[in-house]
This record gives C-alpha cells, structure tokens and sequence, in this order.
C-alpha cells in the first residue's frame, strides 16, 4: 500500500470510530496516526537514503567496468606486442 491509501484507510477508521468514541478513545487514535506518520516518513527517508547509495554503487560500478576494460584492452595490446617481437626474434 503506498502512503496516501494508508492514511485513507486511517482516516476512514477514525471518522467510524469517532462517532461512538470517548475522548481518550479519540486521543489515543490520534496518537497512533501520529506515530504512523513518522514511520511512514522515516520509511521514506530511509528508501530515498537507499535509492541514492544504489545510485552511487552503480555508477562506481560502471567507472570499474570501463577500467577494466581498458586494462584487458591495454593487456592485448602488449601480449600481441611481445609476440611480434618473439616471432621477430626467432626469425633472425
């Protein structure tokens, strides 16, 4: 359920309880729709905090992969490099 749908049904809850509700009863309802607030906050803050380190993980992601390849580019360039000059050498 995302957050609007919650406090829908929050709400809903309280306006039927709120009809044959004593003042306590009504208090404390109104304390546990506070409390879900902030959780449904914090919740959020924590998935925008997770968003945004998967973000950053995938783009050092990607910055080792390009390394890498460069590194398995610059690695053929030598290995065919030496063998020129091993082939080169065994000629003479």
């Amino acid at each position: 359920m995302n957050k609007v749908s919650k406090l829908a049904v929050i709400s809903l809850v309280a306006s039927l309880a709120v009809g044959c509700a004593s003042t306590s009863d009504i208090t404390n309802l109104q304390t546990q729709v506070d409390d879900m607030k902030s959780s449904v906050s914090k919740a959020s803050s924590d998935a925008a905090s997770a968003a945004s380190a998967a973000s950053d993980a995938s783009s050092r992601a990607a910055a080792a992969e390009a390394a890498a390849n460069r590194a398995a580019s610059l690695a053929e360039d030598t290995n065919s490099k030496l063998d020129r000059m091993f082939k080169k050498s065994m000629m003479k």
